[in-house]
């Protein structure tokens, strides 16, 4: 929706010689960006729609994901990715194949994994010539489901052969391979990929200069306006009133204590969402009182899993999103299904190992890590792959989710929940950014601070 910005109208001070002349000031820095942008946005989809060769197709559609610009082009990408569906194509190219798989199951398209079958030798090893359909194999292999054996291979394998080429490679695939060993690209965060991605495509020899440039500038324009969110947002704060002229204060007052009374307007029957959460902290700080392990993993995840929050954070999204979250969607929301259960698997487990080494010098209940390890009696390298496991299979549910989404469901539903497991995995790919914040720093300035060269 286009916003409008409310005009001011200064007070003159009186002037004897009439009413002061206009000045003729030049457009906005923001003005001449969007104006730009505009541009580029029609010359990306006039190349869209010229487009023929299945390889470049897909290459292109790859390229606009990750720069982040997909948004502009959903017609235009539906009817690429149809054309590709129905198209033949090089079947003995694993690089081909695995974009081809790839966009496709992203997409919704039902698209089996067998496909892969025929890059396997008769010992059952993959056959990989070249670090680029290496990487694209690994980034196929990580919208498995469950139940795809030959996904699972490819997984463990890619991971394999990627560290080794990260230790003897100096291409430039290099960073490309590094980026992918903290995470697959459908598990990444869409902001720090399109940061990330822009100055890697910059450098490649099949980049399209004008795609180029409109990475950069819708870029610089969404920094804009987050920041401009951000501000907004440090507003929306009691203490604030004091930092608001006089005039405005009495107003600020109420619309806060507006926002009091929808807690009220609720009712009991959807606060206790948010009670289960407070119960889940005091049950923990009961085990920590008391020096209590639970005897399963199944019963410490009946607390934990609700004192990650992240049911309570992915549902709280949805309000005032009337065109998707309709009374169904929030019946089935507040249901607790499956999606939203294996979320709160993947935060709460995610949390736990990153964390646990500090949380056990300290003063902390016992987390899943010393849970499973007193009922397996596991050693605590055994505990971190089983774990991991378990991450990986919360994946798989949320994937089946986005690519296979129930009848009469929207995409964004299990999409917005993706998206939310991206974040976190964004923030304890390196450790607990949630707690050592300092460790994301500079990709906080990269994303908010510092614009892209044009």
């Amino acid at each position: 929706m286009e916003k409008t910005v409310p005009t001011v109208v200064p007070a003159r001070p009186p002037n004897s010689e009439g009413e002061r002349k206009s000045s003729n000031f030049h457009p906005s820095l923001w003005v001449c960006m969007k104006g730009r942008a505009e541009v580029l946005r029609e010359e990306v989809r006039t190349i869209m729609k010229g487009l023929m060769e299945v390889q470049k197709i897909l290459d292109i559609i790859m390229a606009i994901q990750r720069l982040g610009l997909d948004m502009y082009y959903v017609n235009e990408i539906n009817e690429l990715l149809h054309f590709v569906y129905s198209s033949d194509y090089n079947d003995k190219d694993l690089n081909l194949v695995s974009l081809r798989f790839y966009l496709l199951r992203k997409n919704g398209y039902n698209i089996s994994s067998g496909i892969f079958l025929s890059f396997k030798d008769n010992e059952g090893n993959f056959i990989v010539d070249d670090t680029r359909s290496l990487l694209s194999l690994y980034n196929a292999a990580n919208l498995r489901v469950h139940g795809e054996k030959v996904l699972d291979e490819a997984a463990s394998f890619t991971i394999s052969r990627l560290e080794g080429v990260l230790e003897s490679s100096d291409s430039i695939l290099s960073t490309e391979v590094s980026f992918a060993l903290e995470a697959p690209i459908f598990r990444r965060a869409r902001i720090v990929e399109m940061r990330n991605y822009i100055p890697i495509y910059q450098i490649e020899a099949t980049r399209n200069e004008t795609i180029l440039e409109f990475a950069k500038v819708n870029f610089n324009l969404l920094q804009l306006l987050y920041c401009e969110e951000l501000n907004k947002i440090t507003l929306w704060d009691e203490s604030a009133i004091g930092l608001l002229p006089e005039y405005i204060r009495g107003f600020y007052a109420y619309l806060l204590k507006t926002f009091d009374s929808f807690d009220e307007e609720l009712g009991p029957e959807r606060r206790y969402r948010l009670k289960r959460l407070v119960q889940a902290y005091t049950k923990e700080l009961k085990w920590r009182d008391e020096d209590y392990t639970p005897k399963t993993l199944e019963e410490h995840f009946e607390v934990s899993m609700r004192s990650s929050g992240g049911f309570t954070l992915a549902a709280a999204s949805f309000v005032g999103m009337d065109d998707i979250a309709t009374k169904d969607i929030f019946e089935w929301i507040l249901s607790y299904p499956s999606l939203f259960k294996s979320f709160d698997i993947f935060m709460r487990l995610s949390n736990d190992i990153v964390s646990n080494k500090r949380e056990q010098t300290g003063d902390h209940y016992a987390s899943t890590i010393q849970c499973y390890m007193k009922e397996h009696g596991t050693t605590i390298h055994e505990t971190y792959q089983r774990l991991r496991e378990l991450i990986e299979d919360s994946w798989k549910d949320m994937v089946e989710h986005c690519t296979n989404p129930i009848d009469d469901q929207p995409l964004i539903v299990p999409q917005i929940v993706v998206n939310f497991a991206r974040t976190v995995t964004t923030m304890y790919t390196h450790g607990d950014a949630f707690t050592s914040s300092h460790t994301i720093k500079e990709m906080i300035s990269s994303i908010y601070v510092v614009p892209i060269k044009v």
